[in-house]
């Protein structure tokens, strides 16, 4: 099993399987989509300093949801290697300019914690568990944390501010938004999921 295997218990993989040439096609082609979503959910922003509110925390949900951890994981690499090659795809560019000094900024931290927020929803998905609105529903809140987590120690790190600073600019703003993204996403995979078989018996 490699890095660019489809979990067959995720919606992609239930779509589209995991064998052959046209099935890797098909996997490269979702990779690059993940990234794609990213890239246009950075652009959607509320633009608060020095951590803007976009829809990338619920691009990440459905990424990991329906790719999987393995394929969600390529993903946000593959768009923070984008990034770090200098093409604009991060929420701040322009005007700030893409690269790696991109990264050391203060929302830097908050791009390792996509990665892993991909890795957690994507495992869950594996498991099943994005076909229950509140079981997934937990499974989010708990992603969201550790992407915050990761962001929030960054943001501390790269301002030299204390927690309760880092709080007030870098988490408190975006909780309305979060309970919002968090309740789309488990909303709609179980709707996703039924409409996926309704389209398969068909």
């Amino acid at each position: 099993m490699n890095a660019t295997t489809l979990d067959v218990g995720t919606l992609a993989g239930r779509l589209i399987g995991r064998e052959g040439l046209r099935g890797l096609a098909a996997r490269i082609a979702l990779v690059v989509a993940g990234a794609a979503l990213l890239t246009i959910a950075a652009k959607i922003k509320v633009p608060f300093y020095p951590v803007p509110m976009t829809l990338q925390t619920l691009a990440i949900f459905f990424i990991g949801a329906t790719l999987g951890a393995r394929l969600g994981a390529l993903s946000v690499i593959l768009y923070v290697a984008e990034g770090l090659m200098g093409f604009p795809v991060f929420t701040n560019t322009p005007p700030a300019v893409a690269g790696p000094a991109y990264l050391m900024g203060p929302t830097g931290g908050y791009l390792l914690g996509f990665l892993m927020a991909a890795l957690i929803v994507g495992n869950a998905a594996r498991r099943g568990l994005d076909r229950s609105v509140w079981r997934f529903a937990i499974i989010l809140g708990m992603a969201d944390v550790v992407l915050f987590a990761c962001g929030l120690s960054w943001l501390m790190i790269s301002l030299g501010i204390g927690v309760h600073r880092a709080v007030q600019i870098g988490l408190l703003p975006f909780l309305p938004g979060e309970v919002l993204k968090i309740a789309v996403a488990a909303f709609a995979m179980p709707l996703l999921w039924q409409a996926t078989a309704r389209l398969r018996r068909s």
